[in-house]
């Protein structure tokens, strides 16, 4: 009897340190979720569906979640491809999460994937900021700075464009 409870407590600790924390996998768990919700019913429950729609999805994704698109072979571009890991158990009806942790022990740089953190132009002091962060702005809005040289350039071409793209916010 003592065997079976310490079998019992090493497999609930072995499943408590396997299992995803809040903060892992936040563009998988994302992404999988905003692509399953346009599933229709007939769709959820097929395998080949739920890839085409996750192909459609990756085409046009961007920034951290075209990455993860690579890693599962969702673009056309991506080396390899396991997608049927992906979708074989959403169409079983495993939740999101415990699909990103199948997925990270078959590629742990799935969940290693984080959302960049939004820059709130309405708070933030535009010459606190890094270089870095003004060109993530402006490539974020689509917008380049050509003759841009020194982190003031950067500021003034943000702050002439902020009316554009701030209209409701500022």
């Amino acid at each position: 009897m003592n065997v079976n409870i310490g079998t019992a407590v090493l497999l609930a600790c072995i499943s408590a340190v396997a299992s995803l924390r809040a903060d892992e996998c936040e563009v998988c768990i994302g992404f999988l979720k905003k692509v399953s919700q346009t599933f229709t019913d007939s769709e959820k429950s097929n395998p080949k569906s739920i890839e085409t729609r996750f192909k459609e999805a990756c085409l046009s994704s961007k920034g951290k979640e075209n990455r993860f698109c690579y890693y599962l072979g969702g673009l056309e571009e991506s080396a390899t491809g396991i997608l049927g890991e992906m979708s074989k158990p959403l169409s079983w009806g495993m939740p999101v999460e415990k699909v990103c942790e199948k997925l990270k022990k078959k590629d742990a740089q799935i969940c290693e994937l984080r959302y960049e953190k939004q820059i709130d132009l309405n708070n933030v002091d535009l010459k606190k900021l890094k270089v870095r962060d003004l060109k993530k702005i402006l490539n974020d809005w689509e917008e380049t700075c050509d003759d841009c040289l020194e982190k003031g350039d950067y500021i003034k071409r943000i702050e002439q464009l902020m009316p554009k793209y701030m209209h409701g916010e500022l």
